[in-house]
């Protein structure tokens, strides 16, 4: 008898955790709505792409190239190490901010962008996730 409580307590607990696994995969397996492409990245606010295309060509473009493919100074934010899931959001303020000391790359420490907001990252960010989104990523090491 108590193995029959404690039988249906469990069940009567697992049902509303079954429930809200059933509706998770249901939910992922949709996606549709959602605004995002196939690789996961969602659409960027086009005005704050634009925003963001301005103040990278001003920023940011000299060492990472004006199609966000790299340059002899620094290297491309289509990398595949500029993945949301290994580098953040937040990663590209800090380096703006801090600077970063290399350790993917061997183009030499980048330096603090002084001229650059927390707005103006924000809006870059838009645009080279945009561009991720659309162009995809490229492998690592190139």
């Amino acid at each position: 008898m108590l193995a029959r409580s404690f039988l249906m307590a469990t069940e009567r607990r697992a049902n509303p955790l079954l429930l809200v696994l059933v509706f998770l995969l249901i939910g992922a397996g949709c996606g549709g709505g959602s605004g995002e492409a196939d690789d996961g990245l969602p659409t960027q606010d086009a005005a704050l792409v634009q925003s963001g295309a301005e103040a990278y060509a001003a920023n940011c473009a000299s060492c990472h190239g004006p199609d966000l493919r790299g340059t002899t100074q620094g290297p491309s934010m289509l990398s595949a190490i500029y993945e949301p899931d290994h580098h953040a959001d937040i990663a590209f303020l800090l380096a703006a901010q801090r600077g970063v000391s290399a350790h993917h790359w061997r183009f030499g420490d980048m330096p603090a962008v002084a001229a650059v907001t927390a707005e103006d990252v924000a809006a870059i960010v838009a645009l080279v996730r945009e561009t991720q989104r659309l162009e995809g990523f490229e492998p690592y090491p190139p």
